[in-house]
C-alpha cells in the first residue's frame, strides 16, 4: 500500500478489495467459533433436559424384515418422580423395540414429563458436529469471498485494459511508422 510511483489507482484499490476480504474472512472464522460454541451449548443444554429410563413392553415390538422405516408399541415406565406411565414407543425415539419381545426390558430417554424422546447424542457427537458446521460455515464465507475477489479483480482487470488501450491509442502511432 506505499508509494509506488508504478503503481496504479486500479492496485491500490485491488489491495484495500484483498485487507477488506481478508478482515471479513477472519471475521467469519470468529463468527463460527461462536457458532459452533452455541450448537455445543445448546445441544448438551437440550441432552441436560431429559433422563434415562426402563420401560416395559405390553405388545411384542415391530418386526423388521428390513424394508420397515418405522415401527411401534405399546408400553408402560415410571418417570424420575415414580409416576408410571403407559403410552406408544416407535422406533424413532427407541430403536431397541425392534423384534422385541412383550415383558422386555427397554432403555428409555423421557422427558421431565415422562414423554419418551430419542436419546441425546453423546460429547464426541456433540462436538463432531459443532465442528463440521463450523468448518462448513467457514468454507462457505471463504467461497463466497474468493467470488467476491474474482468479482472484483475482473472488474479491475476491465478498468485496467480500458486505460491500457487509451494510453496505447496515445504512444502507439509514435513507436509504429504508418504505411
Amino acid at each position: 500500500m506505499g508509494r509506488n510511483q508504478l503503481r496504479r489507482p486500479c492496485d491500490r484499490i485491488e489491495g484495500a478489495v484483498v485487507l477488506l476480504l481478508l478482515a471479513a474472512f477472519l471475521a467469519a472464522i470468529a463468527g463460527t467459533v461462536f457458532l459452533g460454541r452455541h450448537i455445543y451449548e445448546s445441544q448438551r443444554a437440550a441432552a441436560a433436559r431429559v433422563h434415562p429410563g426402563v420401560a416395559v413392553l405390553t405388545k411384542n415390538g415391530p418386526y423388521n424384515a428390513g424394508l420397515n422405516w418405522a415401527g411401534q408399541t405399546t408400553a408402560r415406565w415410571r418417570t424420575s418422580d415414580g409416576r408410571l406411565h403407559s403410552g406408544v414407543l416407535t422406533t424413532q425415539t427407541t430403536p431397541a423395540i425392534w423384534n422385541a419381545p412383550a415383558g422386555d426390558r427397554i432403555p428409555v430417554w423421557l422427558t421431565a414429563s415422562g414423554q419418551p424422546v430419542a436419546a441425546p447424542p453423546d460429547a464426541a457427537e456433540v462436538i463432531f458436529t459443532s465442528v463440521v458446521i463450523g468448518v462448513a460455515a467457514a468454507g462457505g464465507a471463504g467461497t463466497v469471498l474468493i467470488g467476491c475477489y474474482g468479482l472484483a479483480r475482473l472488474l479491475l482487470d476491465w478498468r485496467r485494459l480500458a486505460a491500457w488501450e487509451s494510453a496505447w491509442d496515445l504512444t502507439g502511432p509514435l513507436w509504429t511508422p504508418r504505411r
